[in-house]
């Protein structure tokens, strides 16, 4: 016969470590067995019914590494990034003193982490917002990094400032890295993608544009674009896939019709786009001569 699902309740919601649930008795090997249960990580398990996201995988890796940091890509999710699918690798950093830990699915590295640099953030051990920024630039590509810490920003986490006085005064690997990715990033971008298009912009002989510039006619606010050159008239918006939803389709047709009465040209960028930087520069400079 198969294990009988017993569901203990304080294991309904959360990881937990096969051999404590044993060990006090709450369930038998046996019962681990059963369809009641999904291994996370070796020796942790969780409910059939609980989602297996980054941050359970996060939580079940601290089980397993005790005194250990949430850092990298696992602490931006931790900070409410969407930077790393369910099944990536776990990133944890020890002490240098501790001796090395392997687990599959997880990446434990040995680093120092000041006390000073350490939070809590869901009940878990993890690198403040700066740090974590820090952390990100060692280990993304620039513009992937620097649109980590401008969505930083934009949350609330931390201000552009801080993240650079936090670069300026770090030392060592990464450190350099550090510097240039908090010297690109501005806080000011909506998306990922935001970031993406002004650092192309950026990158270009295109003069540089003001971001979130606010459109204002004889008093009136017209409407907040992503990027303006105010003395063309010209305005650069990133176009989501979530503009494509019929409501918001509506009011984003409404609020074209307000730009190009207050005398603006629009140019809408989509991921597409972005995969052709020469046709897009192109496109926009056009635009800009027009």
């Amino acid at each position: 016969m198969p294990p009988v699902a017993v569901v203990p309740d304080p294991l309904r919601t959360d990881v937990f470590l096969a051999a404590d649930a044993v060990r006090s008795g709450l369930l038998s090997r046996r019962q681990l067995e059963g369809g009641a249960w999904r291994s996370v990580l070796r020796g942790v398990y969780v409910h059939r019914d609980v989602p297996v996201t980054h941050e359970l995988r996060t939580r079940a890796a601290t089980l397993l590494v005790p005194g250990a940091v949430v850092t990298g890509r696992s602490a931006a999710v931790l900070w409410g990034l969407d930077l790393a699918r369910p099944d990536d690798d776990v990133e944890l950093t020890l002490p240098r003193r501790r001796n090395p830990v392997r687990i599959a699915g997880v990446q434990v590295r040995r680093a120092v982490v000041p006390a000073r640099h350490v939070w809590r953030r869901h009940d878990l051990p993890v690198t403040t917002p700066e740090a974590t920024a820090a952390r990100l630039a060692s280990v993304l590509p620039t513009d992937a990094a620097v649109a980590a810490v401008d969505q930083l920003i934009a949350a609330g986490f931390v201000d552009l400032q801080g993240v650079r006085r936090f670069a300026d005064s770090s030392r060592g690997p990464g450190s350099a890295r550090a510097r240039t990715v908090a010297g690109l990033a501005d806080g000011l971008a909506e998306s990922p993608q935001e970031t993406r298009l002004r650092l192309l912009i950026g990158r270009s002989s295109l003069p540089p544009p003001v971001a979130q510039f606010r459109i204002v006619v004889d008093g009136r606010f017209v409407a907040r674009v992503d990027f303006a050159w105010p003395e063309h008239r010209l305005a650069v918006e990133y176009d989501g896939l979530w503009h494509a939803e019929a409501r918001q389709f509506t009011k984003d047709r409404q609020r074209l019709n307000r730009l190009r009465e207050a005398g603006c040209q629009v140019v809408f960028v989509t991921a597409a786009d972005l995969r052709d930087p020469v046709g897009l520069i192109a496109r926009i400079a056009a635009a800009l001569t027009g």
